[in-house]
């Protein structure tokens, strides 16, 4: 039990030290990830797009 206590005392501890971001840090972190992600997505599904046409090109489907 006495392990545990430590443990969390240590952990604890530990989580006063970290520096937290803003909120502002984390909106624009968001906006990235979002951006990025419809990006990916758009490169993708033309990618898709542009190698069923040529499958379909080459075999006559």
């Amino acid at each position: 039990m006495g392990k545990l206590v430590q443990f969390i005392r240590e952990s604890y501890a530990e989580l006063r030290k970290v520096i937290w971001p803003s909120r502002d840090d984390v909106v624009g972190s968001v906006k990235i990830v979002i951006v990025s992600t419809i990006i990916i997505a758009a490169v993708l599904g033309l990618m898709d797009v542009i190698l069923l046409l040529g499958v379909q090109t080459i075999f006559g489907g």
